[in-house]
């Protein structure tokens, strides 16, 4: 019974810590490229891990387990991360990077029944719906505003929304791996071999396109730490435990809160306010999700949640 309680206020967790990860790549922006960043951000991470794993002897997994674990780790971190990271850094608003991340619920949804066997019921279908109907409603003025002002970014349009929907499609297929191939092991050791994974791949990319170079100032290493500690320790731990504990959709659902929630930390703390159409969209957001996520009380499906 206290598991259940624990568990349950694992995802408001999850979406209020994960949203802080575009802000913290605004913060960092201006002192270190993106993919630097993230190569010293999983080595610390990974580190930290490896060490916490020893102090307190968990179980290391066999040698296909650890490759997969490995492996989840290039598409759960390295280019789903990497590419948020590079569109941001070519001033791509937040609010559309949160929108395209918002598609990853419908491309699990229409996925899930394939690949993982689990049943999509009519009611999840229009929270789906309805949610991504309120992410509209509230995201729509703000994105039209920052369209506006970003018309002459570094980078063209079509290239950042490229990367930005390669960088969606990647936790797609990182959640589903997840599920299918790691729903076994201990999951600090299983946490540490993705971030092995996800360092192997984001530091030849970051030695060849960037200078690997640090202005080290309080802002970054504020950064570096939230990154590390609060993200890719806190957000990710919860984002594995969702994934392992319940259904892929209803983990990945989750995924529609985040803009709403980017929105209301940067009214804090940034003074921007909040318009009646970005709140009335949040609103319907909130619905939509709790359609999807709430448990049917009748006939339920045996699937692959453990």
């Amino acid at each position: 019974m206290a598991r259940a309680r624990i568990l349950f206020l694992f995802p408001a967790l999850f979406v209020l810590i994960w949203s802080t990860g575009w802000i913290v790549a605004k913060y960092a922006s201006p002192f270190v490229e993106p993919l630097s960043f993230l190569t010293l951000r999983y080595a610390l991470a990974g580190l930290l891990l490896a060490a916490f794993c020893v102090a307190f002897k968990a179980s290391w997994p066999g040698r296909q387990l650890m490759l997969h674990a490995v492996f989840s780790g290039v598409f759960l971190h390295a280019i789903y991360l990497g590419g948020i990271w590079w569109v941001l850094d070519r001033q791509m608003p937040s609010t559309l990077s949160g929108m395209m991340a918002a598609l990853q619920p419908l491309m699990t949804a229409f996925l899930a029944g394939t690949i993982v066997g689990e049943q999509i019921s009519r009611r999840q279908w229009l929270g789906f719906a309805i949610g991504f109907g309120g992410l509209m409603i509230a995201l729509t003025p703000r994105l039209a505003a920052d369209l506006a002002d970003t018309v002459g970014a570094e980078a063209s349009w079509t290239l950042l929304i490229g990367i930005n929907f390669i960088s969606m499609i990647s936790v797609v297929i990182g959640t589903f791996y997840q599920k299918k191939y790691l729903q076994t092991g201990d999951l600090r050791t299983i946490t540490t071999l993705q971030y092995l994974g996800a360092f192997l791949a984001t530091l030849p990319a970051a030695l060849l396109l960037e200078n690997f170079e640090f202005s080290w100032t309080p802002q970054l290493f504020g950064a570096l730490a939230w990154s590390v500690f609060g993200l890719s320790l806190g957000a990710i731990g919860l984002l594995v435990i969702l994934i392992r504990e319940g259904e892929v959709s209803r983990a990945a659902v989750l995924i529609y809160l985040i803009p709403p929630t980017i929105a209301v930390q940067a009214y804090f703390l940034f003074g921007e306010r909040l318009s009646v159409p970005e709140l009335a969209g949040m609103l319907l957001t909130v619905f939509g999700v709790y359609l999807v996520s709430v448990k049917r009380r009748t006939k339920s499906v045996e699937g692959l949640s453990g």
